[in-house]
C-alpha cells in the first residue's frame, strides 16, 4: 500500500464520482453565503463534510447549520461541547460563526478541503476492504498532524482522545478494554500516556513527527487488531504472535 500509495490515490481521486463532486464543490462554494445555502446544496455539503470524515451527518441537516453558525470560538459552541474534534474543525475551517469568518471564499480553501477529502474517502475506499488498514492510514496522517500543531502535551493527547478513529488505534494498540472510555479524563490521560512510553519511550504525542513512531503505533495496532479477531485461539498461539512482534 505504501509503495503505490501515490498511484492509488491518483487514481481514486480521477475516478469519475469523485472528479464530479470536487469539480462541482470548486465551481460552487463561493458562490454560497451562509451555513444554510451549504447545507441545502447536498453536493456541496457531501464534500463538506466528507474532508472531516463526518459525511454520516449528511442527513443532520439541523445539526450541521447549527454546529457551522456558532462556530469554534465560543466555549458553548455546539462544536466545543462534542467529544468528538473533528466538528470543531470543521467548525473552524469554513468560520461561518467566527469573528473574521467565513472563509470559505479565500484563496486556496477549496484546495484545502479537496485534500482533505481525497484523503479521508480514499482511506473509506479502502477500508470497505480492509478497516483496519483504513484506521491505521487515518492515523498516519493525523498524528503527523497534530505532533506539529505546536500545541500543549495536554492539548494534543486530548485532540487524539476526542477524534474517534485515532482513539481506537490507541486503545487496540494499548490493549484497553470497552470500559476505560468511562473512567475520568484524567485517569485516561495517564494510562494513555504510561502506554504509549512503555511503547516507544515517550509518552507525548510530539513524538510522530517521526515516520518510525507512526510506524511503531500502526505495526502495534495492526498486530493487536489481528489478535483480537481471531475467533478461536489457544493462548499459545496469541503468545507466539506477540512474541514475533
Amino acid at each position: 500500500m505504501q509503495r503505490t500509495m501515490e498511484t492509488q490515490t491518483e487514481a481514486f481521486e480521477n475516478s469519475f464520482v469523485v472528479k464530479r463532486d470536487l469539480d462541482y464543490f470548486a465551481e460552487n462554494i463561493g458562490k454560497i453565503e451562509n451555513a444554510e445555502d451549504l447545507v441545502n446544496d447536498r453536493q456541496l455539503l457531501s464534500v463538506a463534510l466528507g474532508a472531516f470524515g463526518l459525511e454520516d451527518d449528511i442527513n443532520s441537516k439541523f445539526f450541521v447549520k447549527t454546529i457551522l453558525e456558532e462556530g469554534s470560538q465560543a466555549d458553548d459552541a455546539l462544536a466545543n461541547r462534542l467529544a468528538d474534534t473533528r466538528y470543531r474543525e470543521f467548525a473552524e475551517a469554513f468560520g461561518f460563526g467566527d469573528l473574521g469568518g467565513p472563509w470559505h471564499k479565500t484563496p486556496g480553501f477549496a484546495e484545502e478541503i479537496r485534500e482533505g477529502y481525497v484523503a479521508r474517502q480514499f482511506e473509506k475506499a479502502v477500508g470497505e476492504q480492509d478497516e483496519n488498514l483504513r484506521f491505521a492510514m487515518n492515523t498516519i496522517r493525523e498524528l503527523d498532524d497534530i505532533a506539529v500543531s505546536g500545541n500543549s502535551d495536554n492539548t494534543n493527547w486530548f485532540t487524539v482522545m476526542g477524534n474517534p478513529p485515532l482513539r481506537k488505534v490507541f486503545e487496540t494498540a494499548f490493549g484497553l478494554p470497552t470500559e476505560f472510555g468511562s473512567q475520568d479524563l484524567d485517569t485516561q490521560l495517564n494510562t494513555f500516556r504510561e502506554r504509549l512510553k512503555d511503547l516507544t519511550g515517550d509518552g507525548e504525542i510530539s513524538q510522530f513527527v517521526s515516520t518510525t513512531s507512526r510506524d511503531e503505533l500502526v505495526q502495534r495496532f495492526l498486530l493487536m487488531s489481528e489478535i483480537n479477531n481471531v475467533s478461536v485461539a489457544s493462548s499459545g498461539q496469541i503468545a507466539l504472535t506477540l512474541l514475533s512482534y
